[in-house]
């Protein structure tokens, strides 16, 4: 299975915050799938982090790609062909870091872990 991290959910994996469902821990842990958090997610971060609203120990350049190398998460690169998908989505959320999210796990057929109802509205493989 391929597996593309909301950042929420990456946040909780790397912190084993209690939100985590038992579930996404499950196919998170499992060895043949294979998991990625997208640069979409990076950026929302570094955003968050500037704007105050998220702390952590470290800056998002530094923290994320230690924390992405301890869980043995891939980085995946935001390609133009997941960007011009964004003209085919309904309007049901307007979140443009999620958006982009779906665009992604629908081009390049992959599982978005995620809690959020907002993304599981979208034609987008979700679990939780």
């Amino acid at each position: 299975m391929r597996i593309l991290l909301d950042t929420c959910t990456f946040l909780w994996i790397i912190t084993d915050d209690p939100n985590l469902s038992e579930k996404a821990r499950l196919l998170f842990s499992e060895k043949n799938n294979d998991v990625f958090l997208s640069a979409a997610s990076a950026w929302e971060i570094t955003v968050k982090y500037n704007l105050g609203k998220l702390a952590l120990p470290f800056e998002p350049k530094q923290y994320i790609p230690e924390q992405r190398k301890l869980h043995q998460i891939e980085s995946l690169s935001l390609k133009e062909e997941s960007t011009f998908f964004l003209t085919k989505l309904p309007d049901f959320h307007k979140d443009p870091f999620d958006r982009i999210l779906i665009c992604q796990a629908i081009t390049l057929d992959l599982i978005i872990l995620t809690p959020d109802q907002h993304i599981t509205r979208y034609p987008v493989r979700t679990d939780w």
